[in-house]
């Protein structure tokens, strides 16, 4: 029996943790279609232009948002300013061919609406979750309550990507207090570019790491 391509979601425990250079390390590293559904914060092409650019992916390795605002403040309040509103309904999942790597905007407990939470619309989509967590000071409190939100609503959890410094007991204590697979540990990089990138993922065996963990979910 054929195993259906992977598909998985990068969230953050809050804005500008990195999400998008671990979607970018992901798409990447299993060769997958890149989407961020919304986008806040449109200067300079927002996100979606950051991967296409860093990877230099073709046409067929991206999908387009299903929203754009050009405000950089949470999706709710950007549309409005833009006299929108997000449709859940216009968020499905797109139809590709391998796997897919989809981007959330901001943290778990996002409003998309001001009645629908991006964890609402996890929810329905049912994916396995990458949590993007700092690796310095404060992301203890902000990545276990994380996890303990996605966990009370039965989603999956893929494992933790630590993003910044290293530090010598942060990675230890998520791993034992959180009770989550740490699939990499990505440092600051002097040259951020695709070389860089596929350089942490081998030295890493994220691949290995995450085949480990679709196994086990």
């Amino acid at each position: 029996m054929n195993t259906p391509p992977l598909r998985l979601v990068i969230c953050g425990t809050d804005t500008d943790v990195g999400k998008t250079i671990v979607s970018a390390l992901f798409v990447q590293g299993l060769e997958a279609v890149y989407w961020k559904p919304i986008q806040s914060g449109t200067e300079g092409g927002g996100d979606r232009q950051r991967v296409i650019d860093l990877l230099e992916l073709p046409k067929e390795r991206w999908q387009p948002e299903a929203y754009a605002f050009q405000a950089p403040v949470s999706p709710h309040w950007a549309a409005e300013r833009e006299g929108r509103c997000i449709d859940p309904e216009q968020l499905q999942l797109p139809a590709v061919d391998g796997p897919l790597v989809v981007e959330t905007a901001g943290g778990l407990m996002v409003p998309l609406t001001r009645h629908w939470l991006q964890i609402q619309q996890l929810e329905r989509w049912q994916l396995p979750v990458v949590l993007v967590a700092r690796s310095e000071l404060g992301t203890l409190n902000h990545t276990l309550l994380s996890l303990e939100a996605l966990r009370s609503r039965n989603i999956a959890i893929l494992g933790l990507v630590m993003n910044g410094p290293s530090h010598a007991d942060n990675p230890r204590t998520l791993n034992e207090l959180g009770d989550v697979p740490l699939l990499c540990e990505l440092p600051p990089l002097e040259q951020l570019n695709a070389a860089a990138l596929a350089k942490q993922w081998h030295v890493q065996n994220v691949k290995a790491k995450v085949e480990t963990e679709i196994n086990r979910l």
